[in-house]
């Protein structure tokens, strides 16, 4: 069928012109990102994923081929809404990058205690410059405020986790905050060095300077009990913070949330309300938080993710979005993720909010609708 007059125009006012190379889509992002600290509307938002769906679906072979399979290209979309999801999953099986093979300097890969069946997410010098924007300028609107001096990090100094997005993070926040004294205390493997990590807080106890300790929640875990086998006492000064995030992984016994900050505040200190969780994943570029230091948090604590990035959630049947107050599955259109996928659907439950999400857990998933991206035979 012909396409008729009033939707071409709308196609086309949608539309910005695609960028043709990598380089140009990430100079885009950064520009768009920059822009962000004023008022951006639906529509610029809009006018860029499009642009930049358009250049993935040429440019990065696995995910024009699945957008091909289920019919769905650049031709026929016109709302970022409409941008074809990839499943998490997908990032097991395909090179979903834009990147040619000999030019993938760096990959990220999803945790787990084994290399089999983790996820995959190449970069190379300009894409990490749009994914360290990005996590540098949410992290200074939600973790950093005129209190917490010092930073301690529950991980592995980045050279020694080079395939860990979260320990890319956490290089990058120490390079940022470069005039602010740092310490990771973890290796390699994660194990966090206990003695090192409380002489560290003894000694900003010492010197009354506050701290951000950011680390998994496996790793805050281990922090405590050895602080509790140690029956080692301090209080960390006023204005210090925590930033938790991940889950567990087998490393460590589960801890409920609620009862794990609660631990936090008792064993370190710190006050509930400078407890904030992150929200991020290797195959995103992009991170949410649930709340800001410095501003009341009230219950539930949603997340937020930045400007440059859209939370929908969503039926694992139809991909439709849900009603206000429904439960469903994350979905998240990042235009940080340039070099690889716009939109990802995630494994995680999550309630829908006016203003944000509540995570809800890790869904037992069964093959849907929306996964049928997962033909393989067409990638």
């Amino acid at each position: 069928m012909a396409e008729n007059q009033p939707e071409r125009l709308v196609r086309i006012k949608n539309r910005m012109t695609s960028p043709t190379t990598l380089a140009e889509a990430c100079e885009a992002v950064i520009a768009f990102i920059a822009r962000c600290n004023e008022t951006v509307s639906d529509d610029d938002f809009n006018r860029i994923a499009l642009a930049l769906f358009d250049f993935q679906f040429n440019q990065n072979k696995a995910f024009g081929n699945l957008c091909r399979s289920e019919k769905n290209t650049p031709a026929a979309v016109t709302r970022w809404e409409s941008i074809p999801t990839v499943p998490t999953r997908a990032f097991k099986a395909l090179d979903l990058t834009a990147l040619p093979e000999a030019a993938r300097p760096t990959v990220f890969r999803s945790s787990g205690t084994t290399q089999a069946n983790r996820s995959r997410h190449f970069h190379n010098a300009i894409t990490l410059a749009v994914t360290e924007t990005a996590l540098s300028n949410w992290f200074s609107e939600n973790m950093v405020d005129e209190s917490a001096g010092r930073l301690l990090f529950l991980c592995p100094n980045p050279s020694e986790a080079p395939e860990s997005s979260l320990g890319h993070m956490m290089g990058v926040v120490a390079k940022r905050l470069a005039k602010r004294e740092h310490r990771f205390v973890a290796d390699a493997q994660w194990r966090i060095d206990g003695p090192a990590a409380v002489d560290y807080l003894h000694d900003v106890a010492t010197q009354n300077e506050p701290v951000t300790v950011l680390g998994t929640a496996f790793s805050f875990v281990h922090l405590l009990d050895f602080i509790s086998t140690e029956q080692v006492e301090f209080r960390l000064p006023a204005g210090s913070a925590a930033m938790e995030t991940g889950g567990y992984k087998g490393r460590s016994r589960e801890v409920a949330k609620p009862e794990l900050h609660r631990t936090i505040a008792a064993g370190l200190g710190i006050l509930p309300e400078r407890i904030l969780c992150e929200y991020g994943m290797c195959e995103l570029s992009s991170q949410a938080y649930d709340g800001k230091l410095g501003q009341a948090n009230p219950a539930p604590r949603l997340f937020r993710f930045p400007p440059w990035a859209r939370a929908r959630v969503v039926s694992p049947e139809t991909l439709d979005e849900v009603a206000l107050g429904q439960a469903g599955l994350l979905e998240v259109t990042d235009l940080a993720n340039v070099g690889s996928a716009l939109c990802i659907l995630t494994e995680d439950l999550a309630k829908r909010h006016k203003d944000g999400f509540e995570l809800l857990g890790r869904a037992e998933l069964a093959e849907s609708r929306g996964c049928s991206l997962m033909n393989l035979n067409h990638a």
